[in-house]
């Protein structure tokens, strides 16, 4: 990073973690040249950086002040109560319901699992498709069947290496999207009627994956502070033949949560001991704010019992469909199964991303859209604060794009879902969120979209029908 990037992601870390407080003034521009040893010019860069994001507010003749995230304007949600008993899953038809409104243009998607498209650099990646679709030699149509385009193997282990992760491009294969990665992973370690844990809240994908498969689900609690509960989920292995995990460690989807890193190295040692797999979802790992992206559960397998998922659809390229997995000790039968099913994911997409990773300007485009998600993060708060009723506990993620909301008992987020579908609004209600439909007085929603007029006035309108209920 350059000078005032440096610096303004040093005040940026203060401001988040609440050194500095959201109101408060900012040091002066003689202190931070002196405390720095920069120009004023680089503290100038730096303050005006943070008024893009959101975070600092210049004042006329008063400076700089911290706007921020005031940590104690609102109370958590409170940690969940899963239904400790394996149940049967009977909620695509729910979801499939709730979810079909989102692909409406004219809907706002509060409720999308995706940030808009525009935040992309998708003319930058049309330049490589058009540049290199040219040139692929016919021998990869086949040599790029599983495990993949070796160049976007290479490029991706790389990313694994700057973690501190080795991985050998080998070990690694690319998929249609981090939802075939997770669904292949899952086939190849259960068979049906085999129990499987998840997290309650937790993404609906892993609820479909089983009932479609005809699995069982046994649903572990996650807290909006602290992430998955550990302890009952030591509980409950002693007590049920779970024969899988699939957990998303950071920025956890519906509630933005992470595990700690010490917390995740507990979580493999407990799953590694029992011989017991971990299907990690961790397309949300490179979306964080601050100056270091969170370690995966990966980091911590020595004996090849994670499986770690990601993709560039949360990222970089929602419509190229390109992921990845790194599946251990079961390279071989997830391998076997994307040549059973799919074969393999677009070779000039393959190419494609390769060729941009190959030009280093990934990570300046993941700076840019951390700093936008951070600011919008900032808006929807401030506009949660403003319309929505002083009851509501809201989450404060650290990366992502999502917070999740909890109403009063007996609120019913499926009517205000039906009620914002007829404004023109999109949400996420609580009950899609959880194989035995709890949650009902909550709901997710996604500060990812580009922040206008519209959502302003689509989170007034939200505010009002939840002050009719």
């Amino acid at each position: 990073m350059k000078r005032y990037e440096a610096l303004a992601e040093l005040i940026a870390a203060d401001i988040r973690n609440g050194t500095i407080p959201a109101g408060s003034k900012l040091p002066s521009v003689r202190k931070l040249r002196a405390q720095h040893q920069v120009s004023a010019s680089t503290v100038f860069e730096a303050y005006h950086r943070l008024e893009d994001r959101g975070l600092v507010r210049a004042r006329e003749r008063s400076g700089y002040f911290a706007l921020g995230i005031k940590h104690d304007v609102f109370a958590m949600p409170k940690a969940s109560s899963a239904t400790p008993q394996p149940a049967q899953v009977d909620i695509s038809q729910l979801i499939f319901s709730i979810l079909g409104a989102v692909q409406d243009r004219n809907i706002l998607p509060l409720g999308s699992a995706f940030p808009s498209p525009k935040h992309f650099p998708l003319p930058r990646l049309a330049k490589s498709l058009a540049s290199t679709a040219r040139f692929i030699d016919p021998w990869e149509t086949v040599a790029s069947l599983p495990p993949g385009h070796l160049a976007l193997r290479q490029q991706i282990a790389l990313r694994y290496l700057g973690l501190g992760i080795p991985q050998a491009p080998e070990n690694i294969i690319i998929t249609n999207g981090a939802l075939e990665a997770l669904n292949l992973c899952l086939a190849a370690v259960a068979q049906p009627g085999d129990l499987i844990a998840i997290e309650s809240p937790g993404f609906y994908a892993p609820l479909q994956a089983i009932e479609r498969l005809k699995m069982r689900a046994l649903e572990i609690p996650v807290c909006a502070k602290e992430g998955l509960d550990l302890d009952s989920l030591e509980a409950l292995l002693a007590q049920h033949p779970v024969k899988a995990c699939w957990f998303m460690t950071s920025f956890q989807n519906p509630m933005g949560v992470s595990l700690s890193e010490e917390k995740k190295q507990r979580l493999v040692h407990m799953l590694s001991a029992r011989q017991i797999p971990l299907i990690e979802d961790d397309v949300y790992g490179e979306l964080y704010f601050g100056t270091r992206q969170p370690l995966p559960a990966k980091a911590f397998d020595t004996q090849g019992w994670v499986m770690h998922c990601s993709s560039f659809s949360k990222s970089l390229a929602p419509g190229y469909r390109i992921g990845w997995v790194s599946p251990g000790r079961f390279a071989r039968q997830v391998e076997q199964l994307k040549l059973m099913t799919t074969l393999s994911a677009s070779v000039p997409a393959q190419v494609a991303i390769a060729d941009y990773l190959q030009t280093g300007a990934y990570d300046k485009h993941l700076r840019k859209l951390r700093h936008t998600l951070e600011s919008q993060l900032v808006l929807m708060l401030d506009a949660i604060r403003r319309h929505f009723p002083s009851t509501v506990r809201v989450s404060c993620p650290s990366g992502g794009y999502f917070v999740w909301l909890e109403f009063p008992s007996g609120f019913d987020t499926l009517r205000l879902h039906r009620q914002a579908a007829e404004q023109g609004i999109s949400i996420a209600p609580g009950p899609i969120f959880s194989a035995s439909r709890q949650f009902q007085n909550c709901m997710r929603l996604n500060f990812g979209g580009q922040w206008n007029e519209d959502f302003e006035e689509a989170m007034k309108t939200l505010g009002h029908l939840i002050a009719e209920q």
